[in-house]
């Protein structure tokens, strides 16, 4: 090994050869130092005890006792130093070994020796190997962390970057305006998701720079910037058409979509914040979702950099002051209170009741924040007894706490069946993903009923509760909220003046 020191013409090269030969030295060292433990102190260790009743070691039970020490009564074990200079030996010629020692900062190294020489001194107890195990492993995890904080900021770097770079603003999606539900709902993704996608997004996609995503029953949004904005959407149509798993054809899903970029998808954007562009016009469930979307964006695990952010706060702003200083979001209707009211228009026609809502037999399937604003509205319409299907009854003391004026009864889902066969109007309003009303059982439930008329269903919910065939069903009327036309049509009347008061806010927002 010194031969080999004294040839190496290289940096490198010096270095582990100087590493070899003080190991392999340090390794004899370490032989000699064991050979010795045992002559010098056998003679004091006959009868493993000494005679002021502290526990020594023989040299049978070294290798046991190094690692786990006993002690007799109270005593401490007693200090040797052979074993602690081969302990030193050791920890040292498993630094010079380890691969990683080799590019291991000096300052950890001081770090790890000053926890080595801490321990000598404490003669109230031996240096173990049981303790040089675990300074060895928090050496390798101050390495560990602080190769993670590199990571960290090369991320930082990056987006720093990104930041400095001219980014453009692409909005890609569909809604209510030119994707029937049942090409949304194959699209959704669910709040507590949206991260993952935004980040899935940015991870797959190296044009795209940032991201976010927003969610709804009417709609499904990307907000995206990128130095090239058609690569951006390249990149977004391939998201999608992955997302989709098959079930939408490339033709299928260009149709249905829209893209828009620069000051067309801003726009886009602050008509989205203010209710102008919902389905019920004014409605205020929109804008508190964009709000939880820039909450997302911008959280620890969100993707929404310096441009999305600024984009989504604005929108987040100019659709506050377009409620504050307007009257559109004064008597606004939501989904729910939509629904609420198409029962009450169509309830004749379907159910052959003609004395109004309040007389009918009215279960809500779900107990979210759609059950929520259901009941709410049920109630001003002067419903007062309503069943709930719910997987659990840990929401039940909450509503009723809520609603004490309403006769709340509450059903698990396996008696969905006999609660669909008895009631007049049902309203699905579930986070699941598949159907969980079908045709065939809907038809065998629905052939032993004996109440008056049919039974309404009105799905809010998207992806949908109740199967596309249920409408061939005998005695079934189902609509979703693709069909709550009626109340659209009558609300956007009564908003005109609003909506035009409200574009002017939004441009004063724009041109910010």
């Amino acid at each position: 090994f010194f031969f080999l020191m004294m040839r190496s013409t290289t940096v490198n090269s010096l270095l582990i050869s100087k590493v070899a030969f003080f190991s392999v030295l340090l390794l004899h060292v370490n032989l000699i130092v064991l050979c010795l433990h045992p002559i010098i102190c056998g003679s004091v260790q006959s009868s493993g005890i000494d005679h002021s009743g502290t526990k020594m070691y023989s040299f049978s039970d070294y290798q046991t006792s190094i690692l786990t020490p006993t002690t007799v009564g109270d005593s401490q074990v007693k200090f040797c130093p052979f074993k602690a200079v081969n302990s030193l030996i050791t920890l040292t010629t498993l630094r010079l070994l380890s691969y990683k020692s080799l590019f291991v900062p000096k300052r950890v190294s001081a770090s790890a020796s000053a926890r080595v020489t801490v321990s000598l001194m404490r003669k109230s107890s031996p240096v173990s190997l049981q303790r040089l195990h675990s300074q060895l492993v928090d050496s390798n995890v101050e390495v560990d962390a602080e190769a993670a904080q590199k990571e960290k900021k090369a991320l930082k770097d990056k987006k720093r970057k990104a930041a400095a770079e001219a980014l453009e603003v692409v909005v890609i999606g569909l809604s209510h305006h030119n994707a029937k539900v049942e090409v949304r709902e194959k699209l959704a993704i669910p709040e507590e998701k949206w991260s993952e996608a935004s980040n899935q997004l940015c991870e797959q996609y190296d044009s795209i720079a940032e991201a976010a995503v927003l969610s709804t029953c009417n709609r499904f949004e990307l907000y995206l910037s990128g130095q090239n904005q058609y690569e951006c959407m390249r990149a977004a149509m391939d998201f999608l058409y992955e997302r989709a798993g098959g079930t939408l054809d490339q033709v299928t899903l260009r149709r249905n979509l829209f893209m828009l970029t620069g000051e067309d998808a801003i726009w886009h954007l602050l008509k989205v914040s203010a209710g102008l562009d919902s389905l019920i016009v004014g409605e205020g469930q929109i804008l508190a979702q964009v709000k939880r979307c820039y909450e997302r964006g911008t959280a620890k695990d969100g993707r929404a950099g310096k441009v999305v952010s600024r984009l989504l706060n604005t929108a987040v702003t100019a659709g506050k002051r377009v409620r504050a200083e307007t009257g559109i979001a004064k008597g606004a209707v939501s989904i729910s209170s939509a629904a609420a009211e198409f029962t009450q228009m169509t309830l004749q026609r379907d159910c052959n009741i003609v004395t109004g809502i309040q007389d009918a037999r009215v279960a809500i399937i779900g107990a979210g924040k759609m059950a929520r604003l259901l009941l709410v509205h049920l109630h001003t319409q002067g419903l007062n007894k309503v069943v709930i299907v719910n997987r659990s009854k840990d929401k039940m003391a909450e509503l009723q706490a809520e609603f004490p004026d309403m006769t709340i009864e509450f059903q698990l889902m396996d008696q969905l069946w006999e609660v669909i066969r008895e009631s007049d109007v049902v309203y699905p309003s579930t986070s699941a993903t598949t159907t969980i009303i079908d045709p065939e059982p809907l038809r065998a439930c629905l052939a032993s009923r004996s109440g008056p008329g049919g039974v309404q269903f009105v799905d809010i919910s998207v992806p949908r509760n109740v199967h596309p065939d249920c409408g061939t069903v005998s005695g079934a009327f189902c609509y979703n909220v693709d069909d709550l036309k009626l109340v659209v049509e009558r609300n956007t009347a009564k908003r005109r003046k609003e909506m035009i008061e409200a574009e002017h806010i939004l441009r004063e927002e724009l041109g910010k």
